[in-house]
């Protein structure tokens, strides 16, 4: 008989919340919003369509959860984590969701380029519904040491590797966003090296927690969050997890991400998560949680290890929690 042991971050099935509970908790919570929604977007859905419209995939969410992806730790508020946001091509603040609004999101187009058998364009919609969709758990580490949890919905990114049909000669996966600085006036600044470029080795593309997002909250994804597509790579520091995506390119060669050009010294290509592996101008032993004044301890690969670690032992030489 094969015995599979949990993960050591898993909680018990018996300890989270039943899945009808929390959905009809968003349901009486959709409800509440319906009066504000009527006017408008705002600033909690941060609604990616004008009033009247509705997201092509709407009808997809919420997706049903994937028990084996669940948490240590509550899940953060919807309205703290949709109101305190990284996403520089809009600004360096973290109150960027009114400014994120600006973002336009369909059409949108995913480009597939580089080392694959056939390069292609595919509509946004077309993809999202090529997919399994599904929602997980995931702990979320900003490089700035504070860190939420949040219900995810989207994908494997393994899905989208066999979408896209790379050659076997291909080593990385290298993701950008959108480059359009009429829209977004961050990518004004000139000395940022637009657009946004990050990558993963296909070992970690294919993991099984790359996750490419497309709604969170049950919902589709706000634009602050990096609509219509972005990734979750949860056992990294957050800058690597790229949003707003439309290039995906299979190469051999290993590409210099946004942040590593800036200042290789402090955020490296691999910024894996360790407490015991200072950035050079604080300490990421602990973490804020998002919502709260309470620190906790900061966990190896954000206590992913026993799904990520073995893909890293064999490494020298390199700066792998940079």
């Amino acid at each position: 008989m094969l015995i599979k042991s949990p993960p050591s971050w898993q909680m018990p099935e018996r300890e989270a919340t039943p899945e009808h509970v929390f959905l009809n908790r968003r349901h009486f919570l959709a409800a509440i919003a319906g009066g504000a929604a009527a006017l408008g977007t705002n600033l909690i859905g941060g609604s990616a369509f004008a009033a009247g419209t509705a997201d092509p995939t709407a009808d997809l969410y919420p997706a049903k959860r994937n028990g084996i992806y669940a948490l240590d730790r509550p899940l953060t508020k919807e309205s703290d984590a949709a109101a305190y946001n990284n996403f520089y091509e809009f600004g360096s603040h973290k109150r960027i969701a009114m400014e994120a609004r600006k973002l336009k999101v369909r059409p949108w187009t995913v480009s597939f380029e580089g080392m694959v058998e056939k390069e292609r364009q595919v509509d946004i919609d077309t993809l999202i519904r090529a997919m399994p969709i599904e929602e997980r758990l995931y702990r979320m580490r900003c490089v700035e040491a504070w860190s939420m949890a949040v219900p995810w919905s989207g994908f494997a990114l393994a899905e989208l590797v066999k979408y896209a049909r790379p050659l076997s000669s291909a080593k990385y996966l290298v993701m950008q966003t959108f480059h359009d600085k009429k829209m977004a006036s961050g990518q004004k600044q000139v000395w940022y090296p637009w657009p946004y470029t990050e990558g993963l080795t296909m070992a970690e593309a294919t993991n099984e927690l790359a996750f490419m997002v497309t709604g969170v909250y049950g919902k589709p994804l706000p634009k602050q969050f990096g609509a219509p597509l972005r990734l979750a790579a949860p056992w990294k520091y957050g800058f690597k997890s790229v949003k707003s995506i439309v290039r995906f390119e299979f190469t051999d060669k290993r590409p210099v991400t946004f942040w590593e050009q800036i200042q290789a010294a402090e955020y490296g290509f691999w910024a894996n998560v360790n407490p015991k592996v200072s950035h050079p101008r604080w300490s990421q032993a602990s973490e804020r949680v998002l919502g709260t004044t309470k620190r906790v301890p900061t966990l190896l690969y954000n206590g992913y290890g026993e799904q990520v670690a073995h893909m890293y032992k064999d490494l020298k030489g390199e700066k792998l929690f940079m």
